[in-house]
């Protein structure tokens, strides 16, 4: 073992510049893609293209693991050279905990099935977290330690032995005499020794009171913060419940229903005690808005009587009140939800299924999201459609003014903008479907649950 370790440690200072290179790219790569598969303009622009570009984060974010395994094997070595570079160490220790911390919460993310809710949603919180900090950390080591790096005086670790030099330098170790002698951290064919009397010359001239060095390193950090601060400061914001984010919604929501549904006495106050979590917005298209006059919801198909609705007779509609969790497959969840909506077998059950019906087609308002279940699956009780969130009107950000809400599956299922159900003779693909999603989003555990017949 002692020899394999010496052999892999051989040419240790290449090494470590190595893994440095393979590491920076690794993270670029990973920034890239993370930002554009939470971003809404690349959800709508990529489409299909999005799922390969998920699979290209998760394959680069496992090549991670590489470096970081094989600077543990050289972890030795450089840790012996850093004792008397307190600030350096610590840097390590930061940088290899961001790097252990994506990795782990990464694997979560991408086994959210097996992983469960709860787990997944503590991982994407956390690789949220390390992202806005880690992300402008490496950004900001990077860019003011290039040079750093590519100075073989900058990488000298300083030692003292009071025997002579034997044989000269081996294998990038430093064996000095008693005069302080700097020996860069590299292998035996580049090291380069520095005196202590030329390095002591060199600050004994006039330095500037601002160095080149140092503007770069404030310049860098005060575009890293002017850029990304604000956003960081609204996910905080968002995570730590400073402003209920769906009262902000609500004050700002573009659908003009009138008149509003009032709220049953189990929704205000919630009886599910209100939401916690917080909803993340993604969406396919730009968020749709409805008045009264263009807003429209009917059942048709293989139905023995299809019917429409405006918004009038809609709100009239008798409601429930049900309580459950809401998930998303990208790892978050909201729990203790309170809606309050129409059971989607009682709108079935009112229509008449015809005996040829095989399975249930919804349609979203924005006139490209659709989403199907069969007809076995829609009759769960807890399937419903949702007029109101918490006591609250839904505000378009989330789907209103009325959405499907599916509790047993992940919420690509729960099709927002609800306009319309058709009765259909056959299988339907939905919309992620199409794009790689399973066709069934049971959540772990729902399907052994028996629907009621």
């Amino acid at each position: 073992m002692k020899q394999w370790l010496k052999s892999m440690r051989k040419g240790y200072g290449k090494k470590l510049v190595s893994i440095h290179a393979w590491n920076a790219w690794i993270v670029v790569i990973l920034a890239i893609t993370g930002l554009m598969l939470v971003g809404g303009f690349w959800r709508e622009l990529l489409g299909i293209g999005r799922v390969w570009l998920k699979w290209i984060h998760i394959v680069v974010g496992l090549a991670m693991l590489a470096p970081v395994v094989y600077y543990l094997i050289l972890a030795g070595k450089h840790w012996k050279q850093l004792r008397n570079r307190p600030w350096q160490r610590v840097n390590t220790i930061v940088v290899l905990a961001l790097l252990v911390g994506w990795l782990i919460s990464g694997i979560v993310l991408w086994q959210f099935k097996l992983a469960g809710p709860k787990m997944s949603n503590a991982a994407l919180l956390t690789h949220d977290l390390l992202t806005w900090v880690g992300l402008p950390y490496i950004i900001y080591h990077s860019i003011t330690r290039t040079k750093w790096l590519k100075d073989p005086a900058r990488r000298a670790v300083r030692t003292r032995t009071s025997s002579p030099v034997q044989g000269g330098i081996n294998s990038g170790s430093a064996v000095l005499s008693d005069q302080d002698t700097y020996v860069a951290s590299t292998s035996s064919s580049d090291s380069r020794i520095t005196s202590r009397d030329e390095l002591l010359n060199d600050t004994d001239k006039p330095q500037p009171v601002y160095t080149r060095r140092a503007f770069i390193r404030s310049a860098v950090g005060l575009g890293l913060t002017v850029t990304l601060g604000p956003t960081f400061v609204s996910w905080i914001g968002r995570n730590i419940n400073m402003k209920n984010s769906i009262d902000s919604m609500l004050e700002n929501d573009p659908n003009r229903m009138v008149p509003l549904p009032e709220p049953m006495s189990a929704s205000s106050p919630p009886i599910g005690g209100g939401a916690e979590g917080h909803f993340r917005v993604y969406t396919v298209t730009p968020i749709p808005s409805f008045s009264n006059e263009s807003w429209s919801f009917r059942i048709d198909g293989l139905v023995e009587r299809g019917q429409i609705w405006n918004w009038e007779q809609f709100v009239k509609l008798t409601r429930t009140v049900q309580v459950s969790d809401f998930h998303c497959v990208t790892g978050w969840s909201v729990y203790k939800n309170t809606w309050e909506g129409i059971p989607l077998k009682q709108f079935l059950a009112q229509a008449g299924v015809k005996p040829e019906a095989h399975s249930v087609k919804f349609y979203s308002g924005d006139g490209v999201y659709t989403d199907a279940i069969t007809l076995e699956q829609a009759q769960m009780d807890d399937i419903i459609i949702a007029v109101m969130h918490d006591g609250k009107p839904i505000p378009a950000d989330l789907g209103g003014p009325v959405r499907l809400v599916i509790p047993q599956m992940y919420a690509y299922k729960s099709v927002k903008w609800l306009n319309r159900i058709e009765l259909i003779d056959s299988e339907h693909i939905g919309y992620w479907e199409e794009r790689g999603y399973d066709k069934d989003a049971w959540l772990p555990g729902s399907k052994t649950r028996t629907p009621s017949l």
